[in-house]
This record gives structure tokens, C-alpha cells and sequence, in this order.
């Protein structure tokens, strides 16, 4: 297939902006592929916080880093991602990723939450740099993963074009809700001329 999955993309985007040194963010580690990833983007000299509310997310995740030798540049927090600006306060991102859903492999009853997950964002924007972007990777083949869905599109569709580009990414006849990316970068604005 020469059209880029919807992980694949997403890793597409966030290579295109990260520079070893930079600051980002694991909304939701799960298994901890993204955070291996964005450790090596990163860096050395750049930093990752990651955030998951289930234990069992962060143990696996911790054991992937070690594994990869990338640990030092990650700090795992196991809190709810809506606080991430209480947690990191004056801290700047150069990017985010959501993975929204439940823990591939662990209890399925335990997923993000439509107004969790929308604090969550509004938090990441707030840290963002300009140029920086946030990726929103939504599955939404279960029950909360509906509701959600229809929330974080609300919520995108709704930023000022003036601050946000908003990108939808999606395989439009795939069967059994297919996952796709919402990417939101922030937009340098534009002083406002006196007259």
C-alpha cells in the first residue's frame, strides 16, 4: 500500500517536527511504542513525559525504555493526562500524542473519557509552541469511544483557524470503525495593525 497507515502517518508527522533536544508529551503511553519513539526523537539532550492512569501501562512501558537504553530522557507519571499542565506547570512542548481508547492487551473497561481527554488537549494547545503540533489517534470501536469521538471532533472543529490548523486523516471505507488522526499544529498569529 503506498497511502500511509494511520500510526505510520502520525510517526510521519511528529519525525517531520521533533529535533533531538525537544520537550514532548505521551498523552497515553499504553504499551510504550510511542514513547520509545519519541525518546529517540528526543534525544539525549531533549525530554519525554509520559502519562497513563493505569500501572500496569507504565511497569510495561518502564521495561521497553530500559530495554531500548532511552529511559534517562523519559519521566512516566501515572496520573490522568488532564492534569499534564498542574503536573508540568510553565512547561513548553514541541509536540503531543494521544492514543484514545483502551490498553492494547488490558481491561477494555478502562478507557480515556470524552471530558478527560478534551482538558487533556486544551492543556497540551496551552503548552504548545508555535510550529508545534498535537496528534489525536482515535479508536472508537466501543461504546466510550463513540462518545469521544463525537467530543474531540467538536472541540477540533471548533478552534480558531487563526491559531490552529486542523487536519483530519482517515481510510473512509474501511470496515469496523477504523482508527484515524486528527493533527492540530499551532499557528504563529499575526499582530493586530493598529489603524
Amino acid at each position: 500500500m503506498n497511502l500511509r497507515g494511520i500510526l505510520p502517518f502520525s510517526h510521519d508527522l511528529l519525525t517531520r517536527i521533533i529535533l533531538p533536544g525537544d520537550t514532548v508529551i505521551d498523552a497515553t503511553v499504553g504499551n510504550g511504542h510511542d514513547t520509545t519513539f519519541l525518546a529517540n526523537l528526543v534525544g539525549v539532550n531533549g525530554h519525554v513525559f509520559g502519562f497513563d492512569i493505569q500501572q500496569e501501562a507504565i511497569d510495561t512501558t518502564t521495561e521497553l525504555l530500559t530495554e531500548k537504553r532511552v529511559a534517562n530522557q523519559v519521566t512516566l507519571l501515572c496520573e490522568n493526562h488532564a492534569k499534564m499542565t498542574e503536573l508540568l506547570p510553565n512547561q513548553t512542548i514541541k509536540a503531543a500524542i494521544f492514543n484514545l481508547g483502551y490498553l492494547p492487551g488490558g481491561d477494555k473497561t478502562i478507557t480515556t473519557l470524552a471530558d478527560s481527554t478534551i482538558k487533556a488537549i486544551e492543556g497540551a494547545l496551552s503548552m504548545l509552541t508555535i510550529g508545534g503540533i498535537v496528534i489525536l489517534v482515535i479508536y472508537h470501536g466501543h461504546p466510550e469511544g463513540q462518545t469521544e469521538k463525537s467530543a474531540v471532533l467538536n472541540y477540533a472543529e471548533a478552534l480558531p483557524q487563526e491559531q490552529f490548523h486542523v487536519l483530519e486523516y482517515r481510510f473512509i471505507n474501511q470496515r469496523n470503525n477504523p482508527p484515524f488522526v486528527i493533527a492540530i499544529e499551532k499557528r504563529k498569529t499575526k499582530p493586530v495593525s493598529a489603524n
